[in-house]
């Protein structure tokens, strides 16, 4: 098969700019600056384009070029944006951010007329507008706007509540993470001895395989939070009183309804996934038997269910990762090693960890016509190779819309389905691994890989459960304690962990760190995005032809619903039998793990 030959590691930014001092950065500033107030005076006073659907075609044909070409801020916000992740420390890049962050916010501040203007057409015109042929190109981008109409508020009162946001929820927030961010304990280190490690440092600690290691580290954890309690329970209720306030001014039903019209669904999809995920928490519960079996104890501490099972050693170089990766993406699509193979050759991937680079991974793509970049940080881990995988996926995705879509207002994934593409590929490169593993590594591996699916699919879905619990019982009572707060989070986490895992005193307080509680309903998309990946995996296994609906899927954008973009393709997502393919697949990895430790005689 062919080999990739890697010869750049680090990002060609030069198809942006040649250099952070590019003569070109200014030029283009003031394009973009010319071509947004071209628009804005052109169409701010007018409001013919609200009642004639060809003078809203008009319009929506000048702002879908706008947002092609230019945006609020060019190629010169995703450079510099770029820059920074690759030196965070340098103070040359900050203020240029800076300077373009102020910039591209007064445009987007003037600019949102337009779209403000458009949800407010009167309701039998929006229909009448929904089925003229001159606007059928933009009908799920107004179709978007119409349905969150109902819920804006007049234009100086957008600005109030945008205005308030950061002292009624943002600086509440911040407050909290950075209080825990500041805490420092001294804590058993592996060499035994007593060290000071901070907040995120001790995080890292609770996984460590020594157990005086970990038990030191939940020792100072929980401290830390219960410290910070009281201060989190005052955080943790006027962020719910503020989330209360907005619903109540913008007449939102539930708690969620916001949630479901940003992310293009109902719920009757949402309840159908999370419903399937709870009819099957015998396998997360059945999942921590397995690990408290092999660890030797009947039960795991709170703090221990997520160690690492056994040791993998394996390692992969970058290039020998490459090569693995585009052997999978070959096999199932040859546009999707296609991409890949273009991904290296352009130095659109910055590979190795470096002195002020930022941590972690991630793919990103502003305009339509702007290309993708993937962030990586290599170093030789087997991790590091599904991680490639993971974000290429995202890339991929990426590429397969701006072929599908000619409309740039279609160019982006609704988070309900945004991890589909990344799993997707993620999982086959998981397989490839597993078919060159001898079975001590393989029984490692799949741990590995369980710890993830019960993380993201089962927890997930119990922290949606505990977020509807501390919604609805503040909205009852006007006040939540911290010991009513971590009796809800500890009754929701038994409910998918079981009797293996232990609700040890101090688990109460985990709450507090779970970023993902303060961004209310975020959590169940994680499990969306990865059953949806692990259904269409059965599907293919099945028929590998249907490598064309997944693509055919990906292409399609925010260009319909997804309910209407998963039924062209034979899905209905509001079957609970979909979903249930998808925990299937992780039901069959779980079966496959206790086969292997019995065989090696583990359990």
């Amino acid at each position: 098969m062919k080999k990739i030959k890697v010869k750049q590691t680090t990002w060609n930014l030069k198809l942006f700019f040649k250099g952070d001092d590019d003569p070109q950065i200014a030029k283009q500033r003031k394009i973009v600056e010319k071509e947004s107030y071209r628009f804005i005076k052109k169409w701010k006073d007018r409001n013919d384009y609200l009642t004639d659907p060809k003078m809203l075609k008009q319009a929506l044909d000048e702002y879908e070029k706008w947002q092609r070409h230019y945006g609020t801020c060019g190629n010169e916000e995703a450079y510099f944006s770029l820059r920074i992740e690759q030196d965070q420390e340098n103070s040359f890049l900050k203020a240029k951010l800076n300077k373009m962050q102020d910039f591209s916010n007064k445009i987007e501040n003037d600019i949102q007329f337009f779209i403000l203007n458009i949800a407010k057409i009167h309701p039998d015109i929006q229909k009448r507008f929904l089925h003229c042929k001159e606007l059928k190109d933009y009908k799920h981008f107004l179709e978007r706007i119409f349905a969150e109409s109902k819920y804006l508020l007049t234009e100086p009162e957008e600005k109030i509540l945008n205005l308030k946001s950061a002292t009624s929820y943002s600086n509440w927030v911040r407050m909290t993470s950075e209080f825990l961010s500041r805490e420092e304990r001294a804590i058993v280190s592996e060499s035994g001895k007593k060290e000071t490690k901070n907040f995120s440092e001790i995080l890292s600690f609770l996984n460590n395989k020594k157990k005086k290691v970990r038990d030191s580290a939940a020792l100072a954890f929980n401290d830390i939070l219960e410290k910070n309690s009281v201060v989190a329970e005052a955080e943790m209720n006027s962020i719910l009183k503020d989330k209360e306030t907005d619903d109540k001014l913008r007449g939102a039903q539930t708690p969620q309804t916001l949630r479901y019209i940003s992310d293009d669904v109902d719920d009757k999809i949402v309840n159908s996934l999370i419903e399937t995920i709870e009819s099957r928490f015998d396998i997360s519960k059945r999942y921590y038997k397995l690990k408290a079996g092999l660890f030797g104890v009947k039960k795991l501490r709170y703090h221990e269910r997520n160690i690492e099972y056994g040791n993998i050693k394996k390692e992969y170089d970058y290039n020998e990762s490459v090569n693995l990766v585009y052997d999978v993406f070959s096999e199932l699509d040859e546009e999707f090693a296609s991409i890949f193979s273009r991904y290296i050759k352009n130095g659109q991937m910055d590979v190795f960890p470096k002195k002020g680079k930022r941590s972690g991974a991630f793919c990103t793509a502003g305009l339509i016509l702007q290309p993708t970049y993937i962030f990586l940080n290599h170093t030789n881990k087997l991790r590091d190779v599904l991680t490639i995988a993971h974000e290429t996926g995202h890339g991929i995705h990426n590429e397969l819309m701006r072929e599908k879509q000619d409309n740039a207002l279609n160019f982006g994934a609704p988070y309900f389905s945004a991890e589909v593409a990344s799993t997707f590929m993620e999982d086959f490169v998981f397989e490839k691994i597993l078919q060159e593993a001898d079975d001590q590594l393989r029984l490692s591996v799949l741990m590995m890989k369980l710890d993830e699916d019960v993380s993201f699919v089962f927890r997930q879905a119990a922290f949606y459960r505990f977020e509807e619990d501390i919604h609805s019982q503040f909205r009852e009572k006007g006040h939540l304690s911290k010991e009513t707060i971590g009796k809800l989070f500890q009754k929701r986490m038994r409910s998918y962990m079981g009797n293996f895992v232990e609700q040890s005193p101090g688990s109460e307080n985990w709450w507090i760190y779970v970023d993902h509680l303060r961004n209310f309903f975020y959590n169940y998309q994680y499990a969306s995005g990865i059953l949806i990946a692990k259904s269409f995996q059965n599907s293919f296994r099945n028929d590998p032809k249907f490598i064309e609906s997944v693509k055919e899927f990906l292409g399609a954008g925010l260009s319909n619903y997804p309910k209407n973009i998963f039924g062209e393709i034979g899905v209905d997502i509001e079957d609970k039998e979909f979903w249930n393919k998808g925990v299937d697949e992780i039901e069959k990895l779980l079966d496959e793990t206790i086969e292997l430790a019995r065989k090696l005689g583990k359990i």
